[in-house]
């Protein structure tokens, strides 16, 4: 017979007892189990499912619609992070492999999505052929290529920036290379990381129209979801469905800011490097409400500990080379060769594309694409500054205000969201009414969705700002312009570099769609490469348009080589807090 009181005796087994959190867990679970299931469903739909029931501006099918835009959103974004991981980690860790894949990574970032779309479509209509699985996969990797090239500079820029004794204490304590990656290099990256995933989310939508509503040639097929919807409501110059789908926009960013990102941003808090307690914690319902679960927690402990356990694992490489052949690989005629076997590599391939080109165009035409780039490149130049002007002020001081920061974010992620395909109607009707230039103000579209990596990287990095260095400011009372230059500005200027090169690039990606903006029959046209892709791709001219993709990247590269990556050496050198 127990002695213990009853009470007592109820505890051990009330833990397990599931309560109110756990009836909300598990509905939230069960809910979006049944809602990816219903998805799904539809992708496996032959072909002709997308004739049959096509695009309908109907309010009543903008749930059905933004559940399909939103599960392609949240695949691409899953497959951004893998490929962050993973080319991140190996341009970060090996020099050679650097020298190849961070220009490569210039010019993907440089590409179109039409681009993509132009040469992937019937690639992937062919793997699965009479389906909607294959457009389906078109669409998604699209949308990941408006998304991954962003995270993957911000985790490249974090590894690179690693505090030195951060790295001394983890070889200090034998960690293998596995152990590291997990325990050091993954958290250090973990708050720029996240909010430039909240960015690239919000990115993808910029491009989202495009991806759904897939026109290249005589292809046209259009995708249940809210970017089809817009595209359709645009075509048929109907401003209610255009707010409709607005607001349908609005209600997705709200769920999943509360769902996903202000989880992780709460989470993300523990991995800051700080030699003082924080002032403010970011806090989420959400992630407050599972904590407080008892059977849910119960269920899922055996996932978590395999999670925790994997990044202890001891996971080594195979035996190290023998000595002569490990110092072949790293003499200086090593290097050579490599060097050598890139730039022919990088010959070769100018020389196919060259070769395509001119089988149908003339010199005359790379001249004039060239100038075009021109154009394009000097409005991109222009509103870089401008948005650097306004946007670094007030990212420091949103990221200097956890509280603010967490009232922030979801507005900022809507307005990074915003499609400047919703602001055309009211450009077009602006600029023709008052006769306007069309070069100089449909220039400021370009920047309307890529302003915001600036600001949210910005935001990370005061975020991210320790606070030691915060209060040794303070103590030696260091104000004004003095303590912008050599306090705040020194600390984010990483994390800005890595914003300002990711703009730089969407901004040249996004003159495809902000070069010509058309509203019902109406359609302005301002003269640019952007504007040049886009009549290449509706017309379906590949030789034009590898013509001006190639152009486009030269001039990205030349941007990135000349300007941004001497900044980033400098911050990656001289601004590390070590």
């Amino acid at each position: 017979m127990s002695m213990l009181h009853p009470a007592m005796e109820a505890g051990p087994h009330r833990r397990y007892m599931p309560n109110f959190w756990d009836a909300l867990a598990f509905g939230l679970l069960f809910g979006g189990l049944i809602l990816i299931v219903h998805g799904g469903r539809e992708t496996l739909a032959p072909l002709t499912s997308l004739e049959t029931s096509p695009v309908s501006l109907d309010p009543a099918m903008l749930p059905e619609y933004a559940l399909r835009t939103t599960m392609r959103m949240l695949a691409a974004i899953v497959a951004s992070l893998l490929f962050t991981l993973i080319y991140g980690a190996l341009a970060a860790k090996s020099r050679r492999a650097e020298m190849v894949l961070i220009p490569l990574l210039d010019i993907l970032q440089s590409v179109p999505v039409l681009g993509f779309l132009s040469f992937t479509v019937l690639g992937f209509m062919a793997l699965f052929p009479n389906q909607v699985l294959g457009v389906e996969l078109a669409a998604i990797f699209a949308i990941f290529t408006s998304q991954a090239w962003n995270m993957t500079f911000s985790f490249y820029q974090s590894l690179k920036t690693i505090p030195s004794d951060l790295d001394e204490a983890s070889r200090s304590f034998r960690l293998s290379s596995w152990q590291r990656f997990w325990r050091l290099e993954v958290p250090f990256s973990m708050p720029g990381l996240v909010w430039n995933t909240m960015m690239s989310m919000s990115g993808g939508w910029f491009f989202v129209v495009a991806s759904e509503a897939i026109s290249v040639g005589n292809t046209t097929i259009a995708l249940p979801g809210i970017g089809s919807y817009l595209a359709l409501a645009i075509e048929k110059k109907s401003l209610t469905a255009v707010a409709w789908a607005v607001v349908a926009m609005l209600v997705v960013i709200l769920i999943y800011d509360q769902i996903l990102f202000r989880p992780l941003v709460s989470w993300s808090e523990k991995f800051r490097v700080e030699q003082s307690a924080g002032s403010t914690v970011p806090r989420s319902w959400f992630l407050d409400s599972v904590r407080r679960t008892r059977l849910f927690q119960r269920l899922l402990s055996p996932l978590g500990a395999i999670l925790q356990g994997v990044p202890k694992q001891r996971l080594q490489l195979p035996a190290r080379l023998p000595t002569l052949a490990r110092e072949a690989l790293t003499s200086v005629w090593a290097d050579r060769l490599w060097l050598a076997f890139v730039v022919l590599s990088g010959a070769y391939a100018v020389w196919l594309i060259v070769s395509f080109v001119m089988t149908e165009l003339s010199w005359s035409e790379w001249v004039k694409v060239f100038g075009l780039g021109v154009l394009t490149m000097l409005r991109v130049l222009a509103l870089i500054a401008l948005a650097t002007l306004i946007w670094v002020p007030i990212g420091v001081w949103i990221g200097l205000r956890p509280r603010l920061a967490e009232r922030v974010q979801p507005i900022a992620q809507f307005l990074a969201a915003f499609p400047a395909n919703i602001v055309f109607p009211f450009a077009v009707v602006a600029i023709v009414k008052f006769d306007l230039n069309p070069d100089i103000w449909l220039s400021f579209l370009i920047i309307l969705g890529t302003q915001w990596y600036i600001l949210f990287n910005v935001i990370a990095g005061a975020s991210a700002f320790p606070n030691d260095l915060k209060e040794a400011a303070e103590t030696f009372h260091v104000r004004g312009w003095h303590w912008w230059r050599n306090v705040i500005l020194p600390g984010i200027f990483p994390y800005y570099v890595t914003g300002a090169i990711t703009a730089s690039g969407g901004s040249w990606n996004a003159s495809i769609v902000a070069e010509v903006a058309t509203w019902g029959d109406t359609k302005l046209k301002a003269h640019g490469l952007g504007a040049y892709i886009a009549d290449a791709t509706a017309a379906g001219d590949y030789p034009r348009i590898v013509l001006g993709i190639a152009v486009m990247s030269l001039f990205v590269i030349l941007f990135n080589r000349l300007l941004w990556r001497p900044l980033y050496a400098f911050a990656a050198s001289r601004l590390r807090l070590d």
